[in-house]
């Protein structure tokens, strides 16, 4: 089944954030689980600034792109490393709202998120449903704030110096903004793929591929089915904006009991 938001923009929300959008209809799927998926998300002029923010980052900063984790093909700058620009939009309380919004969520205000590049030729990775903790510091964001990892609390584990204030959250919803891939064609690779189920070998699952297409994102709320990876075999370099949005513990174990959330 597909329906479509008919509007994007809704609640209203200030005119410099509306203005960013193209406005076009995103598509809500609920196969292989629900998600929603979005073509040319900004205005043309908007995009092509956060690409070129990218690219610049990328020549002029590559101290910043770190790996993102073990075992994983991708480096990646965080965005408490970004000072403003373009791309700190993803950091801002209008996107947090709007996609705890797209994604049926109550959200804390805590954004976790970072900067992905994965060089040609990067190998598939594992099915995994983001059903994580995530560990803040400081009390919860008032209205209209966020609050982003500072270094003081580590986001895993909610290791930290004693009399350190910290929280710990769920991902609640994970975003996909790809940018930064402007000659992608079918049979080039580096999709994101989405699995209906990831079973014992019994039974094939159902698979879908989102591609890495400029100025297009993917976006659902994370489950305990919200499998997902990265399909590898990528032809040129795959780039994307990767973040979550986050619900408290509390919440999280209501919904789906405390056994479902997978610790680091």
């Amino acid at each position: 089944m597909v329906t479509t938001e008919p509007e994007l923009a809704t609640p209203p929300v200030p005119q410099w954030f509306a203005e960013l959008f193209a406005h076009r209809r995103w598509v809500r799927r609920s196969l292989p689980f629900p998600h929603v998926y979005a073509r040319d998300v900004f205005v043309p002029e908007f995009y092509q600034r956060l690409a070129d923010e990218f690219e610049r980052l990328r020549g002029e900063r590559p101290g910043l792109f770190a790996a993102v984790s073990d075992g994983y093909s991708a480096d990646g700058i965080r965005f408490s490393d970004l000072r403003g620009g373009p791309l700190a939009v993803f950091a801002s309380r209008e996107w947090h709202d709007l996609v705890a919004r797209l994604g049926g969520v109550e959200a804390t205000g805590d954004v976790e998120g970072s900067i992905h590049h994965h060089g040609p030729g990067s190998p598939f990775g594992w099915p995994h449903n983001d059903l994580n903790p995530a560990w803040f510091p400081g009390p919860p964001p008032g209205p209209g704030e966020v609050r982003l990892p500072d270094g003081t609390v580590h986001t895993k584990t909610g290791a930290r110096d004693p009399g350190v204030a910290a929280r710990e959250t769920v991902r609640a919803v994970a975003v996909l903004f790809y940018l930064g891939n402007p000659r992608w064609e079918p049979g080039d690779g580096g999709e994101t793929a989405l699995y209906e189920h990831v079973g014992d070998g019994a039974e094939l699952p159902s698979v879908a591929l989102v591609p890495p297409l400029d100025n297009s994102l993917v976006l659902f709320e994370v489950t305990p089915r919200s499998w997902h990876t990265f399909a590898g075999n990528n032809l040129r370099d795959r780039n994307s904006v990767v973040m979550w949005v986050h619900r408290t513990k509390a919440d999280a174990e209501r919904r789906w009991g405390g056994d479902k959330i997978v610790h680091w």
